[in-house]
């Protein structure tokens, strides 16, 4: 009974992708959250792939298990077998995985490719990891370091989510190529963002580089992804992804100050008002 239910929550994992909130967890979800990056829907697909090759194998072997244990149990089958060897069978079980493997790797390269080689990009944001909190610069913008904490349950206003929004959020204009350099200043951290696929290491002493283009305006949160203490789960990441006449507005208010967050507030409350119009 608890094979049939796991197996019947993995085939539903993928059609409640589709209920699932853009850019955050979402109560009783069990697929990805929606793919908003080139990179995200890669993964997407190549997750798809693996469920189709992942079931059947799964299947395969519990039915093969239940074989061997009712046609070869001690009552049934009271004389052994004395043969140790089959040629055939062990050439089998030895080629299959290794083609399956092959199967696996015809897609999964290019993929690590697509997401290790940066396009040519439109700007450059670097990303510090700290205990416990985010600081980020633009140095295309001329925007000096500014730092992003998360707001306190207390202090939560209204549609901010405990323990993912931050006083003062990463913002990038949808459609733009990002270059994100990524590093730390004390241990190591991550700076993962599940809607965007992405997810890189904060290493002290090294810079590591990633990109992403969000295709759609919205809010999107992540966290550190590497356990970095005891305030590990208290440092989230939240990305505001809006139009290029906004992003420029904000960088004009000065990052990383209450301005700034008014225009950001202000080019929210808009959009919803015109997304509320058009349903």
């Amino acid at each position: 009974m608890r094979f049939l239910t796991a197996l019947a929550l993995t085939w539903m994992t993928a059609a409640t992708g589709a209920f699932a909130t853009p850019g955050q967890p979402t109560d009783g979800n069990l697929g990805f959250q929606p793919a908003v990056t080139p990179i995200a829907n890669r993964i997407h697909e190549f997750h798809d792939l693996l469920l189709w090759i992942i079931i059947p194998i799964t299947l395969f072997v519990m039915g093969l298990l239940l074989w061997v244990i009712i046609r070869y149990n001690r009552k049934a089958n009271p004389t052994p077998s004395k043969n140790s060897h089959n040629t055939l069978l062990e050439v089998v079980w030895t080629a299959v995985p290794i083609l399956i493997l092959v199967v696996i790797a015809i897609p999964s390269f290019p993929l690590l490719y697509f997401q290790d080689e940066i396009p040519e990009a439109d700007f450059t944001i670097k990303a510090t990891g700290y205990q416990w909190y985010w600081s980020y610069e633009y140095p295309d913008q001329e925007v000096p370091e500014f730092f992003s904490n998360m707001v306190a349950e207390e202090d939560l206003q209204e549609g901010q989510l405990r323990n993912l929004s931050v006083d003062y959020p990463l913002v990038v204009p949808a459609g733009a190529t990002v270059r994100l350099q990524v590093t730390a200043a004390d241990v190591i951290h991550n700076w993962a963002m599940p809607a965007f696929g992405t997810k890189m290491d904060a290493i002290p002493g090294r810079i590591n580089e990633t990109w992403f283009q969000v295709e759609e305006e919205g809010i999107y949160y992540g966290q550190c992804s590497e356990l970095c203490g005891i305030r590990h789960a208290f440092m989230p990441i939240e990305v505001h992804a809006v139009s290029q006449d906004a992003f420029d507005a904000w960088v004009e208010a000065g990052p990383g100050t209450d301005e700034a967050n008014a225009v950001i507030a202000e080019y929210s409350a808009a959009r919803e008002t015109r997304l509320a119009q058009l349903d």
